[in-house]
């Protein structure tokens, strides 16, 4: 079995029935990292000595059959705005070049909580600024795919290495599309979530926290360990791990769709548009009532409303799992 392609909600139930070890796991990551990062350059920042004590704990604490949490043993790299008690945190910046926090990010606090091993930081543009993963401290990330590309950002660093089989899942943060945009050009699953559904020091409800992954049911795992309540964050929200575990695709027939292909006049490659033109076919096939539209307005931001809701208003799971059927139709 390649560990390292395995899904994570497959990881987890080995680790939970003892046929896997964390330190196992923590092996084949590590190695897969060595192999393939140094043309990728997505993993800037690696704790594997810090990493190897945590996953040794977890272990023990398996073999005494009690578990941290959901993500019991599951590695994770933590995008580099992010604060990691231990390791180093630079934001992308010179300014920050040595900065090594005492404390963890409230998603990150939970993340450890639910048993996750950190291992390192992925890539970040400087102070998260801009739709592309490149930095004066760390330089590009390229795409797995092609290595002239770019795997977008700002969490292309996150994207890039759960693309290429670094990391089973990774978090990320997201402004103006920074998790979805990397996940697409990625090929992966990038959720923004409802403001507060993942705990984070911000006021701001426009920037919040959300998980890449290579499925729909892994990153409702990460989620189910990231989320839930804090009463020192105001919009920290009630959801709990359940709410998302155990994720199943979605019925499809009767889905309503809005589908555009160019979010009314945007540039769209031929090629694009012809993958799109299929999954239109199949999502009608499979009984989508599938209706041309274009967003009504834009945002102060300058985005589409349609992008600016994902994931609002407490959807997350029922997003989760209609990404999950559309994937299963798409095969």
């Amino acid at each position: 079995m390649d560990l390292c392609a395995t899904p994570a909600v497959e990881l987890a139930r080995l680790i939970r029935s003892r046929e896997l070890s964390a330190a196992e796991l923590l092996t084949a990551v590590l190695a897969r990292i060595d192999e393939v990062n140094p043309a990728i350059n997505a993993i800037v920042t690696l704790a594997a000595e810090q990493a190897a004590v945590v996953a040794a704990e977890l272990d023990d604490r398996a073999a005494r059959g009690s578990f941290a949490g959901p993500l019991h043993g599951l590695p994770i790299a933590v995008k580099d705005l992010a604060e990691t008690a231990g390791i180093r945190t630079t934001f992308g910046s010179p300014v920050f070049a040595s900065y090594v926090p005492s404390f963890d990010a409230p998603h990150v606090a939970r993340l450890k909580q639910a048993g996750a091993v950190v291992i390192g930081k992925t890539n970040t543009p400087e102070f998260g600024a801009g739709s592309q993963t490149f930095n004066p401290v760390f330089g590009p990330t390229r795409n797995p795919y092609d290595t002239r590309l770019t795997p977008g950002g700002s969490s292309g660093g996150a994207a890039a290495a759960v693309a290429a089989g670094m990391i089973p899942f990774a978090d990320g943060s997201d402004l103006a599309a920074s998790v979805r945009n990397p996940a697409a050009f990625c090929g992966l699953v990038g959720l923004r979530t409802t403001p507060g559904l993942v705990p984070a020091d911000v006021l701001d409800p426009l920037a919040v926290v959300g998980p890449i992954a290579r499925s729909a049911p892994d990153a409702a795992l990460l989620l189910a360990g990231m989320c839930g309540s804090d009463p020192g964050l105001p919009l920290a929200r009630p959801d709990r791990a359940g709410d998302f575990l155990d994720l199943r695709p979605a019925p499809l027939p009767g889905l309503r769709v809005a589908w555009t292909f160019d979010l009314g006049d945007l540039p769209v490659q031929p090629e694009v548009r012809r993958v799109l033109a299929a999954l239109r076919g199949s999502l009608e096939g499979a009984g989508c009532a599938v209706t041309d539209a274009v967003p009504a307005g834009l945002t102060a931001s300058g985005l589409p409303v349609g992008l600016q809701l994902v994931g609002r208003y407490g959807a997350d799971r029922r997003l989760l799992e209609i990404a999950a059927g559309v994937m299963a139709l798409a095969g």
